[in-house]
Parts: structure tokens; C-alpha cells; sequence
């Protein structure tokens, strides 16, 4: 088996090019879904390491505040949950029980606790936020009605989300009923400012420091755009 394994891995890189999905970045390394498993490489390149072996998929690494560990989605035994392992290496900790999908999103920034979303509270379609202590226990669930890709704000106070979900995954230059949007939520009372758009299909925010970055197709393919908190402004980040 050992040899079948390593001779069809050698094909495969003989034959390229590769499908690498979800990047994740540290100060120090990059990791990476490929084959239904986590995959890690330094940030200055070179051969990539494999993180996981199970039999079911590992994908959507998200790297503690410190890099020093990666929450992701693990399916297993049948059932879709958030696992945490150390960013080196090691025996991967399951860390929701829920028999609903739970779907890893990120880290609170003081590194105590998992971002993701599951429909484990909600009655009908959609989704909603939850964080869960790292050391494992009970979740908390975020005071939105629907929400997912989350980011916290650096003191934790705001949160950039998209506030609804695709039932339908969508094509390119969809402009259906839909399309994404991102909100920005105060979490002392959910009031919430919507980051400005003309029906595009705005996803995966990320929060660093005083801007909210995101995907967007508003001026055609898809490509990185920038949020000022501050003066409410998006501008195009990268040319594509």
C-alpha cells in the first residue's frame, strides 16, 4: 500500500497542474487544502507537509492569532464539525459534537475562542454565528438572526459578516436574489452598517485594523477591495 500511495503521488506530481484551496497564512507558514486533507508549506516555499490523514475531508484551516494552532472542518464518521490541531503538526481535537453541520470561520482575537457557523438553532433554512471556547465546552451563539464568514473587529467589538446564504450556489456575474453582502455589526446591541454595493457579490471579509478586507465582483472579475471604517470608503485593493 505504502508503495501504491507513493508511486500514485509521484504521478501526480509528474502530471500537474494542482487544485490548492483555502489558503490559511501565519507570520511563518501557508496552509492549504489538496486531496481532502490540510497541507502546510513555510511562506518562503518549498515542499509542502501533510497536517491530516483522515479518511473523510479536512478543508478551511484557520490559523490561531498567535499561528501557533489551526481550527478547520473536519468530516468525519458522517458528520461535518470544527477540530482544532497544533499548527506543527499532531492529532487533530474534535471540538463541536452537534449532529447539524458545524463549519469553522475564524478565531476571536485574543485566541480563547472558534469562530464558525452551523443551523444547529435555526428552524429553517440559514445559518448562524457561534463562538466555542478552544478548550472545549458549551457554545455561545452571536445575536444575529442569519450569519456567516465572520470576522471579528481587533477589540472584538464589531463584526464583518455576510448576512444570509446561498441556497443555490451561484455562477459568475450572478445577479440574482442572492447575491452576498457584508455587514458590519456593533455587538453591544447588533445594530448594523452595511458596507456600500450595487447588488454585487461581496464574501470572505477579513478584518485588519482600521479596514475590512473582501472579495468582490462589483467591477467585473472577481478581486480584493478594501473598507475604510473610518471614512466609508471601498477601493480596489488588486488589479484583475
Amino acid at each position: 500500500m505504502f508503495f501504491w500511495i507513493l508511486a500514485t503521488w509521484s504521478t501526480a506530481q509528474a502530471e500537474g497542474p494542482y487544485l490548492f484551496r483555502n489558503p490559511a497564512l501565519s507570520a511563518t507558514q501557508i496552509v492549504f487544502s489538496f486531496a481532502g486533507d490540510l497541507w502546510s508549506v513555510g511562506r518562503e516555499g518549498g515542499d509542502a507537509r501533510r497536517l491530516t490523514t483522515g479518511t473523510g475531508v479536512e478543508t478551511g484551516a484557520h490559523f490561531s492569532p498567535d499561528g501557533t494552532q489551526i481550527a478547520f472542518t473536519g468530516e468525519y464518521d458522517g458528520n461535518v464539525d470544527v477540530f482544532v490541531m497544533p499548527a506543527a503538526g499532531g492529532v487533530p481535537r474534535r471540538l463541536t459534537f452537534h449532529p447539524k453541520q458545524d463549519t469553522a470561520e475564524g478565531w476571536t482575537p485574543d485566541g480563547k475562542r472558534v469562530l464558525f457557523n452551523s443551523s444547529r438553532s435555526t428552524a429553517n433554512d440559514g445559518v448562524t454565528l457561534f463562538t466555542m471556547p478552544v478548550a472545549g465546552g458549551f457554545p455561545d451563539e452571536i445575536p444575529l438572526p442569519i450569519a456567516m464568514e465572520g470576522a471579528f473587529s481587533p477589540d472584538a467589538s464589531h463584526l464583518a459578516y455576510v448576512p444570509l446564504f446561498q441556497w443555490q450556489e451561484a455562477w459568475k456575474r450572478y445577479r440574482g436574489g442572492q447575491t452576498k453582502k457584508i455587514w458590519i455589526a456593533d455587538l453591544k446591541d447588533s445594530s448594523v452598517v452595511e458596507i456600500p454595493r450595487k447588488n454585487s457579490n461581496d464574501f470572505n471579509p477579513m478584518w485588519a485594523g482600521g479596514f475590512i478586507y473582501f472579495l468582490s465582483d462589483r467591477d467585473g472579475a472577481v478581486t480584493l477591495y478594501s473598507y475604510d471604517t473610518k471614512t466609508k470608503q471601498v477601493k480596489r485593493a488588486v488589479d484583475n
